[in-house]
């Protein structure tokens, strides 16, 4: 990845699912003045993603409020009605806010793009878990292999937190 503690989360376009439909969010707006943990990964309904990253931070949703977390958003480069779908598989409901990034504008950004073409999945994101606080980001855990969750897990990231 390109990014790196301390410094600033670029500023990209987005989609989340709004009353039925795909409305286009900009980061900025979305995270500014906001103690945020955004967690990233190759791709909603993927087998260690269903498994263990995105319900951990469902499971673990009031630990992190209680560190002071303002909002959790799980980003996949999946489109928005696939995130929103997988989410209420999931039963996320208020807890995790689903995002795609359908066109990476944000994972490459941050450099988090990688080509998983030889498992017939294209180009996704590497799995990772960042806190950000006004836009700066505080702590960064980036797997070295997207079929493992560990240090970006819910559990292991809140102790960072």
């Amino acid at each position: 990845m390109n990014i790196k503690e301390n410094d600033n989360l670029p500023n990209s376009e987005v989609f989340i699912l709004e009353d039925g439909e795909p409305v286009k969010k900009n980061i900025e707006n979305l995270f500014k003045n906001k103690k945020i943990v955004i967690f990233g990964l190759p791709g909603a309904y993927t087998s260690v993603c269903s498994a263990k990253h995105l319900p951990g931070y469902v499971n673990m949703f009031e630990k992190y409020k209680e560190k002071g977390i303002d909002q959790i958003i799980c980003i996949s480069v999946n489109d928005p009605f696939v995130m929103n779908a997988w989410g209420k598989e999931n039963k996320v409901g208020g807890k995790i806010l689903m995002m795609g990034d359908p066109f990476l504008n944000f994972t490459k950004a941050i450099g988090a793009d990688v080509d998983k073409s030889a498992r017939g999945l294209g180009i996704r994101s590497n799995r990772y878990t960042m806190l950000v606080d006004d836009m700066k980001v505080v702590k960064l855990q980036e797997e070295k292999d997207t079929g493992s969750c560990e240090i970006s897990a819910a559990e292991n990231f809140l102790e960072l937190v």
